[in-house]
């Protein structure tokens, strides 16, 4: 973590509306960062704290989710994921310079693939450590170095400035922090019962892939997710948390915490059957 205090307070106006944007690090390098919010606000702490909105927190975790099933390791997610900040903000825009588009500013002119596959989360991340894997000695390179070997940015050092804030990210979302993503969803769930059970089952399917570590159980209200070990199961438990905005899910429990939508946040398990480290249970609004 790098430990120079930086304050940084920015105005951005989108459509109209002015919103801040607050960046601060101490000088013990713990970062809180907020970006623009279109939404309720997912908070992630990992030796550091960055705050998302809902939209921005599920393509992270989906960002992630592909470089797992993918096999690559956890600096190859930080680089795709400081990128995608840079980039786009993790916003999947239509509306980037020239023909780029997605959360990566991928452009079909150059080689990137058809527009409407750019326009997948799932692919445009697929392609961006396809390229990052092709580049020899990336893993020893600065996080803005590699991202610009694949990029080709006219603002090549523009991705350093993400390296700590994706570093927290990716350290909760790749299972080395515990209860570390927390997003509250409030009002009127998108999905409920079957359908929303349904959305939750598909998202995984097409996230994980054949990368799911062992087959999931769909109910009617939920479903179940059997995991090999506490870092798989929170890979899971925070990717699930992560998209529970737009699944209509209430409750996610693994190991001793669960998560309940309207508070957002973490608890120890005082009810039903104690400690499980093999199973992550996903609980839907009815």
């Amino acid at each position: 973590m790098r430990k120079t205090p930086i304050v940084v307070l920015a105005l951005v106006a989108i459509v109209g509306t002015l919103v801040v944007v607050i960046v601060a690090r101490s000088m013990s390098g713990n970062i809180k960062i907020a970006l623009p919010q279109i939404g309720p606000a997912c908070t992630v702490s990992a030796d550091g704290e960055v705050t998302l909105d809902t939209v921005q927190m599920a393509n992270a975790a989906t960002i992630t989710a592909v470089g797992i099933r993918r096999g690559m390791p956890e600096q190859a997610v930080v680089i795709a994921l400081a990128t995608a900040l840079q980039e786009s903000k993790l916003e999947n825009r239509e509306d980037g310079d020239r023909d780029s588009i997605g959360l990566f500013q991928q452009r079909p002119s150059q080689g990137w693939g058809p527009a409407d596959k750019i326009k997948d989360p799932r692919y445009a991340a697929d392609k961006f450590y396809s390229a990052l894997k092709k580049i020899k000695g990336w893993q020893k390179m600065r996080v803005t170095d590699a991202a610009q070997r694949v990029q080709r940015s006219a603002y090549p050092n523009a991705y350093e400035k993400w390296a700590d804030e994706s570093a927290v990210l990716a350290r909760a979302l790749t299972g080395r922090a515990t209860g570390a993503v927390a997003c509250t969803v409030t009002g009127t769930p998108a999905l409920r019962g079957a359908a929303a059970a349904a959305a939750l089952m598909n998202g995984l399917k097409l996230d994980w892939g054949k990368g799911l570590s062992k087959p999931v159980a769909a109910q009617a209200a939920g479903l179940t997710v059997k995991v090999t070990d506490a870092s798989s199961g929170w890979q899971y438990a925070h990717w699930l948390v992560s998209h529970a905005s737009d699944t209509g899910l209430e409750r996610v429990r693994f190991a001793d915490l669960e998560w309940y939508a309207p508070n957002g946040t973490w608890q120890p398990v005082t009810t039903g059957a104690g400690a499980d480290e093999r199973q992550v249970v996903a609980q839907v609004f009815t």
